[in-house]
């Protein structure tokens, strides 16, 4: 599988060099020549579509290069987003469009720059697929290029030793530049790929980071202002009104205690049960908001407190003590929080699994039960949210859930 894997590396990277050789010439003499043409003329106005019209060019050979980058570089292929002609704009205004573009001068720079890069990358493929060629195969040309007899006819027996050293010599060269023929076709590769990957798709790739940081930060606020409003409305619905009805229980007991002392009295143990009904429904509600032990102890006591407090029994198994940033700490326990309330709630489970584990440069918290299955990420369910908090700290929520079960959670948060 491994030498399966090398031999596919090593041709895509020979089809790139090689094709895109005589690709990068036709365009290196194209875009000069237009941008010159272009350029000369611009004064009189001829130039302008001449311009134009060569970025147009460049922006095709663009988009072939970055075809390719996907192969070589093994990634999914980046298209940036070019400006496009304001609505109505008038004919003149879209046959200039393309020179209002930076991502289009960007694309005839890669088309006049790559040119020395692909010689270099084609000469050193050449090359080495060149040399390994002739070197393994030189026993058999060795026969037509070592001594004539006198006779005309290769001496197939007894050679004369200068063949045999050549054979040697060349065979050795041969075997050599096998070996050493994937790195540098690979790095001939890369030589250009480089150049197209700054010029053809980086600003592309950067704009899809701002747009993932945009999104994060929307994702974010949204899940804040959700979990807000969720939580005024369980407060009202829940402690507020429990808390009214406790202060009239009490003000009836007020007014019980010098008619009838045994009245007030049993009003009074009512209204201490009400008291320790509220205080439980006011820890369950705060299990959403970090407490003071996540702040001053880490992850590892609060999330052994989320599981003591569990309904559902609860395996933990925490491999990090380390702290993090409050971000990421907070993050990990709001999600760890919230679906031990699910499971609770609605997955019907005998038992609960959660593990913390750092690696590399990523926190992973992994939840599961026994339960009955058919939690998912859609819009519109609780699980929602968490992946909308974790994106908001460039983090990822993976569910894995069929109807029956088992239910896996997996939180991968960057926390390097």
């Amino acid at each position: 599988m491994a030498m399966r894997s090398l031999t596919r590396r090593v041709l895509l990277d020979t089809r790139y060099t090689l094709v895109g050789f005589p690709t990068a010439v036709i365009g290196f003499v194209l875009l000069v020549a237009g941008f010159a043409a272009g350029l000369g003329t611009a004064v009189v106005w001829v130039g302008i579509p001449l311009l134009a019209g060569t970025l147009m060019i460049a922006r095709g050979f663009a988009d072939a290069e970055r075809g390719w980058l996907s192969d070589v570089l093994q990634r999914p292929p980046v298209r940036p987003r070019y400006k496009p002609a304001p609505p109505g704009a008038g004919r003149f205004r879209r046959l200039v469009n393309p020179m209002t573009s930076g991502q289009s001068w960007l694309d005839l720079l890669h088309g006049i720059l790559v040119f020395p890069f692909a010689i270099l990358s084609f000469v050193i493929t050449v090359v080495f697929w060149a040399i390994p060629f002739l070197g393994l195969t030189y026993p058999l040309y060795g026969l037509i290029t070592s001594q004539i007899e006198e006779n005309g006819l290769p001496a197939l027996l007894g050679l004369g030793n200068g063949y045999l050293v050549n054979t040697l010599f060349y065979f050795s060269v041969g075997v050599l530049f096998t070996v050493l023929m994937p790195f540098m076709v690979r790095g001939g590769a890369l030589l250009r790929a480089g150049l197209g990957r700054a010029l053809l798709t980086g600003v592309a790739e950067l704009q899809e980071r701002i747009d993932d940081l945009a999104q994060g930060r929307a994702a974010a606020v949204s899940a804040e202002a959700n979990a807000l409003r969720k939580l005024e409305r369980d407060i009202h619905d829940g402690p507020q009104q429990r808390l009214v009805s406790l202060a009239m229980e009490l003000s009836r007991a007020q007014r019980q205690l010098a008619k009838d002392p045994e009245a007030a009295q049993a009003t009074i143990k009512s209204a201490i049960d009400a008291t320790r009904e509220t205080l439980d429904e006011l820890r369950a509600l705060s299990r959403g908001i970090a407490p003071p032990i996540l702040s001053d102890r880490g992850l590892a006591p609060a999330l052994a407190a989320l599981a003591g407090r569990c309904t559902v029994p609860v395996d933990l198994d925490v491999q990090t003590v380390d702290r993090y940033q409050a971000a990421v700490e907070n993050a990990i326990y709001f999600v760890c929080a919230e679906t031990l309330t699910n499971v609770a709630k609605h997955s019907r489970a005998t038992v609960c699994t959660i593990q913390l584990v750092r690696i590399g440069d990523v926190l992973m918290l992994t939840i599961g039960d026994d339960g009955v299955g058919g939690a998912h990420v859609a819009k519109g369910h609780g699980l929602a949210g968490l992946a909308d908090r974790l994106r908001a700290v460039d983090g990822e929520l993976t569910v894995q859930s069929p109807d029956g079960g088992p239910t896996i959670i997996v939180a991968e948060v960057p926390c390097g």
